[in-house]
C-alpha cells in the first residue's frame, strides 16, 4: 500500500506563472489566508487590497462588477445573487423604518409584491403611481419619501417612463431615484448619465444571455450610499456564486453583438406581428403607434431594445394554443437569453397580482412578452405565424 503523505491536506500556493490565464479564472474558495493578524487588521481596516471571507467578496464578483461598472459609468458596483437581490439591497440597504418610497405601478412582479406585501413589515412605507406621468409621481411623494424606484422601459407592459421629468423632480426635492436598467441595459440608456442615484440589473437577463447565471448588480453615485448597500447585502448573506460569475462575465464578452442583433430582430417581429390577423394590439417603444412613442424616441433614441409584447384575443384557450403551436421556441418565464423566449406574464410574473389589477395595467390572458434573440429573423416570422393562427383558431371555437 502506497503510503499517504502526511502534509496531503496542507494547503499550497497556486503554481507560479510566468505568464498569466487568457480566460479569466474561476476561483471558488470560501476564505482567504493572511499572513498574520496584523495584515488582515490592514485588509479590514482599507490599508491593503485583499480578501478575506467570500461572503465579504471575490474575485469573480469584483471582476465582473468592474466590467458592469464599465458599461454603466459607475464606480464600485457590486454583483449579488440574484437581480432581486440587487433590489433588495438598494432598498432595504438605504431605506429605514418611517421612510417612504413610490414604485412605478408597472414594475416587474416580484419588485411589485416586495413593494405592496414585504416592505410594510419592516415599517417603510410604499406608493405606487405611473411612472410616464411625472405629475402622477409627484403627487405620490410626501415629506417622508426618500426614494423612487423605476424601470425605464416597464416589465412587461413596455410603458416608457417620463426620466427627464421624475429626475428633475427628485432632484428638486432631494429623493433618490434608483432604476432597474435590466430591460433597457447601458446599451439603450446608462441612468448616472442622466441624473439617477442607485442603477440595478439583474445580470441573468441580457448581460450574462445564456439563460445558465443567476445574478445581480446594484451600483450607487454616492460612496455613502455604496456602503449603505456593501453592508447590507453582506450581512444578509446575498452572495454571488463564483461559478456563475464567471459565466457572466464570459457572457457579457459578447453582450453588444448579442444585443444589437435581438434590437435589429424585435423591431422586425414587432412589425410582423402588427399585420397578423388576430393581434389585438403589439408594444414595441420604437413604433409609430406605441403610447409613449415621442417619449420612447426622445429618450432611447432609435434603441427599441430587444423585448416585444403583444396581445391576442380569446382568453386562456387561445394563449394555451398559441404556445403549443410553437414547440420549437422556449416558452418559459425568463428574458435575455441568446434564443427567443415568450413568456405569459398572468401566469407567471404577475400571478400573484390580482386579475383586476393585472387588466388595469393591460395584462390580459393573452397578453404575451417576447425576449427576442439572435435567431434568424424568417424563422421567428413562421414561427410566430403559426402561434398566432392557432391562438385565433382558438378563439373562434
Amino acid at each position: 500500500m502506497t503510503d499517504i503523505p502526511e502534509t496531503l491536506v496542507r494547503r499550497m500556493p497556486f503554481p507560479a506563472s510566468a505568464s498569466r490565464a487568457v480566460g479569466t479564472p474561476i476561483q471558488p474558495s470560501v476564505v482567504y489566508a493572511s499572513d498574520d493578524p496584523d495584515m488582515l487588521d490592514a485588509q479590514y481596516g482599507g490599508g491593503v487590497t485583499g480578501y478575506t471571507y467570500a461572503r465579504e467578496g471575490h474575485p469573480n464578483a469584483d471582476s465582473l462588477a468592474r466590467r458592469i461598472d464599465a458599461l454603466e459609468g459607475a464606480e464600485g458596483g457590486l454583483v449579488v445573487g440574484s437581480g432581486m437581490a440587487a433590489v433588495t439591497a438598494a432598498l432595504m440597504g438605504v431605506l429605514s423604518a418611517g421612510d417612504h418610497v413610490i414604485g412605478g405601478d408597472q414594475l416587474y412582479g416580484r419588485s411589485l409584491r416586495l413593494m405592496t406585501l414585504d416592505l410594510s413589515r419592516f415599517g417603510i412605507l410604499t406608493s405606487l403611481a405611473d411612472p410616464t406621468d411625472a405629475a402622477a409621481i409627484e403627487a405620490a411623494i410626501r415629506p417622508e419619501t426618500k426614494m423612487i424606484l423605476l424601470e425605464v422601459v416597464s416589465n412587461p407592459t413596455l410603458r416608457v417612463a417620463d426620466m427627464p421629468g421624475i429626475l428633475a423632480l427628485a432632484k428638486a426635492r432631494g429623493i433618490l431615484v434608483a432604476v432597474d436598467n435590466t430591460f433597457t441595459t447601458p446599451r439603450g440608456y446608462r441612468p448616472f448619465d442622466h441624473g439617477a442615484d442607485i442603477v440595478i440589473h439583474s445580470v441573468t437577463k441580457m448581460l450574462a444571455g445564456h439563460s445558465d447565471a443567476t445574478l445581480g448588480y446594484v451600483a450607487a453615485r454616492d460612496a455613502g450610499l455604496r456602503k449603505a448597500i456593501y453592508d447590507f447585502a453582506v450581512t444578509t448573506g446575498l452572495t454571488a456564486s463564483p461559478f456563475d460569475c464567471w459565466l457572466a462575465e464570459r457572457g457579457l464578452y459578447s453582450f453588444h453583438l448579442r444585443y444589437d442583433r435581438a434590437e435589429e430582430n424585435a423591431a422586425a417581429l414587432a412589425d410582423h406581428l402588427a399585420g397578423l390577423p388576430g393581434v389585438r394590439r403589439v408594444l414595441y417603444p420604437t413604433r409609430a403607434d406605441h403610447p409613449d412613442h415621442n417619449r420612447a424616441v426622445a429618450i432611447l433614441g432609435s434603441r427599441g431594445g430587444h423585448m416585444v409584447s403583444f396581445e391576442v384575443a380569446g382568453g386562456r384557450a387561445a394563449a394555451n394554443a398559441l404556445t403549443r403551436a410553437m414547440p420549437d421556441l422556449a416558452f418559459a418565464p425568463t428574458l435575455g437569453d441568446i434564443g427567443t423566449t415568450l413568456s405569459h406574464p398572468a401566469s407567471s410574473s404577475h400571478r400573484a397580482v390580482a386579475a383586476e389589477a393585472r387588466e388595469r395595467i393591460g395584462i390580459t390572458e393573452g397578453f404575451f412578452r417576447i425576449s427576442v434573440g439572435v435567431e434568424d429573423i424568417g424563422l421567428l416570422c413562421r414561427d410566430f405565424g403559426a402561434g398566432v393562427a392557432a391562438a385565433a383558431r382558438a378563439a373562434s371555437e
